[in-house]
């Protein structure tokens, strides 16, 4: 039976969260505003490329593609995406050139009852590559250098390959709330020097928890994803990406459907205000 993941209600958690309510919208209008709002065509195929804050909760790629699918029923054979992930790793572990190979990544996938498929593949092989970093590491004293030299090599190398460069905006931990507006400004500065889109999933972490702190989005390490946390963090993936509410998709991966439309809602509302200039 579905279970809605909730956090006990301390004293000290509602202070908290009346803080981040106060706070949330400051901290998002106060964020350098992005200069690339829409990809201009609609993906339908992409490459997660991160760490274990992707590949939690059976990998948000396959959220973002049941998102997808379930709100585009007629091309749903179209749509196709892989994650390509490090346990902790930064932006400068993954060589990015390598995952564009031909007949490598991507060449066969897996149905519904196990079977291998052999994608029929013409052309580009993605046409966005999402890509994150370590979640702290856009802030961090002594990495952060690291994280804008390789969000430019990373971005070259996916234009050279006929792709979209993508970054995937993380969320703060639980226990540090100030590290949101951080990697906001962070992931946003990135994304406006290699004119490449943004997907504010931390925006939207910080958003939900300002209206509902009970809802858990964290793993019991304060840094991972819940299934409510990937879901919301799939949810604006596939609003950045399409730029379409997700609101009504009956694509619910498991969470109640309360909380995911829930979710969905946060989503959207977070993609429109950190689009709007």
């Amino acid at each position: 039976m579905p279970q809605i993941f909730h956090s006990p209600r301390t004293l000290a958690s509602v202070i908290a969260a009346a803080l981040l309510l106060a706070l949330a919208p400051r901290a998002a209008d106060a964020q350098t505003k992005p200069k690339v709002t829409a990809l201009g065509e609609t993906p339908h195929t992409a490459i997660f490329i991160g760490n274990s804050f992707f590949y939690y909760n059976n990998s948000m790629h396959n959220k973002v593609l049941g998102l997808a699918r379930a709100a585009d029923t007629a091309n749903r054979g179209k749509y196709r995406a892989t994650s390509v992930t490090i346990s902790g790793s930064g932006i400068e572990w993954h060589d990015v050139d390598s995952y564009f190979r031909p007949d490598a990544i991507g060449r066969y996938s897996f149905d519904a009852n196990n079977n291998v498929v052999f994608n029929k593949i013409e052309g580009r092989l993605f046409d966005v590559a999402i890509m994150m970093d370590c979640s702290q590491c856009p802030i961090h004293p002594e990495l952060k250098s690291v994280f804008h030299d390789y969000a430019g090599k990373d971005a070259e190398i996916v234009r050279k390959h006929g792709a979209k460069h993508v970054f995937f905006m993380s969320w703060a931990y639980a226990d540090k709330p100030e590290m949101t507006a951080e990697l906001a400004e962070a992931y946003t500065t990135a994304g406006n020097a290699n004119d490449a889109l943004v997907i504010p999933a931390g925006l939207a972490f910080a958003r939900a928890i300002a209206r509902k702190p009970d809802l858990n989005l964290y793993a019991p390490d304060k840094r991972h994803p819940s299934p409510a946390g990937s879901y919301l963090a799939a949810a604006t993936v596939y609003t950045t990406l399409y730029r379409k509410s997700p609101e009504g998709n009956a694509f619910t991966d498991g969470v109640p459907r309360e909380t995911a439309q829930f979710l969905q809602t946060v989503a959207w509302e977070t993609v429109q205000d950190y689009s709007r200039e």
